[in-house]
């Protein structure tokens, strides 16, 4: 019997899920959507580092969660013709682990280390000397008979994801020789992305059902998919299967996203800061007990968008919301003059 065939049914829908989210990730630049800047840039820096024969240099993607930044350090070493190993900052609990991770890898490697900005101070100075003349140096032994290790590396490339880039290290930041600000996508590029996904869930989907559920996607290629998902079940059971602008419109009401984007948590975030305290300043403490997300929820996942378009602005006693969402939520006439 195969392993596969010891799995339980939910490990098998996993195992599938990951199988198809490796299908929507793109392998080369070329392919892609989205991110023109950073592709354009990358694109010079792997050639001469092919052409040079060296190593790409360090590499630092930053930008709210779901833009694609897993994907785009998949992509670079594909580029490379690089071996990947992947980890996450939390992972790292002590410096043991990051020179397995770094004495793993094969000349030319690359080490992608998602969440960089959650890793244990005392593991991130051990990177300093690692990113920049590639050794390490560790103790071995303990008490009297302890004493350091020069302990040579083999040239590698770090791509380092985070949301937060202020929160890094000013030495750790600054041996990224790379430094690519992954933006929001507009609705264009999202509706390309939602075509190409439901080609390969096969699923049939019209330019204008796809533009729906781009327009409600809050500019993230992971929630157009989610959402895409979403709209296919209800494609299927109340519809003929295709995606129609009427059916994507009808499902994403259903799933309470908006016409621009906003979802449950969105809405309740501004109706709370208009409501209850008047339009704000609002601290983030406050708002986050009175809808029930932690601080770190709405400052990496909820701000950002709604700070982009205009729903909220951030101030130095607060949060505050604006004409815009005193409009879109009907509220006019609670607008203090």
């Amino acid at each position: 019997m195969t392993d596969k065939q010891h799995l339980t049914s939910d490990e098998l829908l996993n195992d599938a899920e990951q199988s198809l989210e490796l299908t929507l990730r793109p392998k080369l630049l070329t392919h892609y959507l989205g991110q023109e800047k950073i592709k354009a840039e990358l694109t010079i820096y792997i050639e001469a580092a092919k052409r040079r024969e060296e190593t790409l240099d360090h590499v630092l993607l930053y930008g709210p969660p779901g833009l694609g930044k897993t994907t785009m350090a998949m992509v670079i070493a594909n580029e490379m013709n690089a071996d990947i190993r992947t980890t996450s900052g939390p992972a790292i609990e002590k410096p043991g682990d990051l020179v397995a991770l770094l004495n793993d890898l094969e000349p030319g490697g690359i080490l992608f280390i998602d969440e960089i900005h959650r890793m244990p101070r005392i593991a991130e100075e051990m990177l300093y000397s690692a990113m920049e003349d590639f050794y390490v140096d560790i103790i071995i032994g303990q008490g009297e008979t302890a004493h350091p290790v020069h302990f040579p590396l083999p040239p590698f490339t770090l791509i380092g994801a985070t949301t937060r880039a202020g929160t890094l290290s000013a030495p750790l930041r600054d041996r990224f020789g790379i430094l690519a600000h992954m933006e929001y996508y507009n609705k264009d590029e999202l509706k390309e992305i939602v075509l190409r996904s439901a080609s390969v869930f096969q699923t049939g989907i019209e330019t204008e059902g796809a533009l729906e559920i781009a327009r409600r996607s809050r500019g993230t290629p992971r929630i157009a998919n989610r959402l895409l998902k979403r709209v296919r079940d209800y494609a299927q059971v109340k519809g003929d299967g295709t995606v129609t602008q009427s059916i994507a419109s009808t499902a994403l009401d259903l799933l309470r996203v908006d016409d621009h984007g906003l979802d449950s948590v969105d809405q309740k975030l501004l109706d709370t800061l208009i409501a209850m305290y008047n339009g704000g300043p609002v601290g983030l403490n406050t708002l986050s007990a009175n809808i029930g997300e932690e601080t770190e929820t709405i400052e990496d996942m909820v701000e950002p968008y709604l700070l982009k378009e205009g729903f909220i602005q951030r101030t130095a006693r607060g949060r505050v919301a604006t004409a815009k969402a005193y409009e879109h939520l009907n509220m006019l006439h609670l607008l203090k003059s």
